[in-house]
């Protein structure tokens, strides 16, 4: 049980390297340039390593999507359960904090528009299902949309500048934003 144990471990900091060297790869040059044995070579790993967890490149890159997409999700989901503090969309602006260089690497990389997709589907998702009192004027999906678009615009602008406020600030403005223009009453 014990040697089973360090074997996990020892794959988690495999994959947690190669996923770190791709992302350096990531931010330095076009996804299409990048070469498997570059990720290899700069997570300290052989080629077949990184087949062994990955099929390509892209399946890569799509895992790293994933894991910060379902990161995400669980905020959105504990905030929801009051697991965490009802401190608005905080909690998702400390997380995007935490992990600048992969959301700056995404956001900065134009030929990546899956991340966005995908972040932007979430989002979404999640407000239409939020969204208790029906606009007749507004079709729902319509406003999620809308509404989800704001959101990864402003922090798409926060991440690309550099994050020049704090999680907090965002925070507010967001909710600010949000429910002086009576889009959403985000924070219940």
């Amino acid at each position: 049980m014990d040697n089973a144990i360090k074997i996990d471990r020892r794959i988690l900091r495999t994959k947690q390297s190669i996923k770190k060297a791709f992302l350096e790869l990531f931010s330095e040059k076009d996804f299409e340039q990048m070469t498997i044995n570059e990720i290899a070579e700069r997570a300290n790993v052989n080629r077949g390593t990184v087949y062994l967890h990955f099929t390509d490149k892209y399946d890569l890159l799509d895992k790293c999507i994933e894991d910060h997409v379902n990161e995400l999700i669980s905020l959105c989901k504990k905030r929801e359960d009051n697991t965490i503090s009802s401190d608005g969309s905080k909690p998702v602006f400390d997380y995007l904090s935490a992990h600048f260089p992969f959301f700056s690497a995404m956001f900065s990389n134009q030929r990546v528009f899956l991340f966005r997709e995908r972040l932007l589907n979430f989002f979404a998702v999640h407000l239409m299902v939020k969204m208790d009192s029906p606009d007749h004027k507004i079709d729902k999906e319509l406003k999620a949309q809308f509404m989800a678009s704001a959101f990864i615009g402003i922090v798409e602008w926060w991440i690309r500048h550099r994050m020049p406020h704090s999680t907090q600030f965002m925070a507010d403005q967001v909710r600010d934003l949000f429910e002086k223009n009576q889009v959403y009453p985000i924070y219940r």
